[in-house]
């Protein structure tokens, strides 16, 4: 359905960075110990470092809230949720994207419909996965038809067999990137590595984009500029967190400087690899 953010995003020769705002633990979550004021100020403060240091788009998760529900979230989470990425989506110009962990994906794109948000990410969008929460469901039914009745031009972002989590069955790359698309209808794929800031797999995303040449694929944990090149040219973009902040520690603040220093790799990295592959979106 929309194709909001890549239309916007092939329009430029870079690809895309897209940095993730990791918000600290949201009122009601156990670790919860700020104001709404001050997240609001910690997730506008790490968009506009984003923004400063060259990213193309954002995505808001819901980070500190760990343990995280395994699919429905409280209605005081969608809330704060949607109070910070209004804020966010007020403070720069990029396009905003919602992950409510660890897969609320009807809340996600509850959120980025009243916010105007770009795209949501689904950790589990089809199939089922056993994870740290235990057995997650994909519920693509139920997101598919919210977009449709909400009339939303929000995309959805589904990751791949995801990091945190392995299947209850034989399932391939190529089975998981079927299913999302052809019967979950997603608008762009995410590959991730096993765990957080750990590399994802520059084979598997090659061959992802030899079957689905028109596909936005991304690449979704251990970006760093020394492994930009590798995903090269197959990957449609890259999503940065851990890597991006003071230090490389995934709790402190986004670094401008960081952020520019991967987006100058990805550039140059793109330079030197070959033309990519013919697809709209790719």
């Amino acid at each position: 359905m929309p194709d909001v953010f890549h239309e916007r995003a092939t329009r430029h020769d870079a690809k895309p960075l897209v940095g993730v705002v990791h918000l600290p633990p949201l009122p009601g979550s156990p670790r919860a110990r700020l104001a709404m004021e001050q997240i609001i100020e910690r997730a506008v403060r790490d968009a506009r470092a984003y923004a400063a240091g060259g990213a193309s788009a954002l995505i808001v998760e819901n980070y500190g809230d760990a343990p995280f529900r395994k699919d429905s979230v409280e209605p005081y989470t969608i809330a704060a949720m949607a109070v910070v990425v209004a804020a966010v989506r007020s403070a720069v110009l990029l396009p905003v994207g919602v992950n409510v962990l660890r897969n609320d994906a009807v809340a996600a794109l509850s959120i980025a419909a009243v916010t105007g948000a770009s795209f949501i990410r689904v950790n589990v969008h089809t199939g089922a996965l056993l994870t740290d929460q235990g057995i997650i469901e994909g519920r693509a039914d139920e997101t598919m038809r919210l977009r449709r009745a909400l009339g939303a031009s929000v995309e959805v972002w589904a990751d791949l067999l995801v990091k945190h989590a392995v299947p209850l069955g034989p399932v391939t790359l190529d089975d998981a990137a079927r299913d999302a698309l052809y019967r979950g209808l997603a608008d762009a794929l995410v590959v991730t590595g096993r765990a957080t800031g750990q590399p994802a797999d520059p084979e598997a995303v090659r061959h992802l984009r030899a079957l689905f040449p028109d596909v936005p694929i991304y690449v979704g944990s251990g970006v760093t500029p020394e492994r930009v090149a590798a995903f090269l040219p197959a990957a449609t973009g890259f999503i940065v967190g851990t890597w991006a902040k003071e230090g490389g520690d995934i709790e402190q603040p986004v670094s401008p400087a960081r952020v520019e220093e991967l987006a100058r790799a990805i550039r140059a990295a793109q330079h030197e690899s070959p033309a990519d592959s013919p697809g709209r979106r790719a």
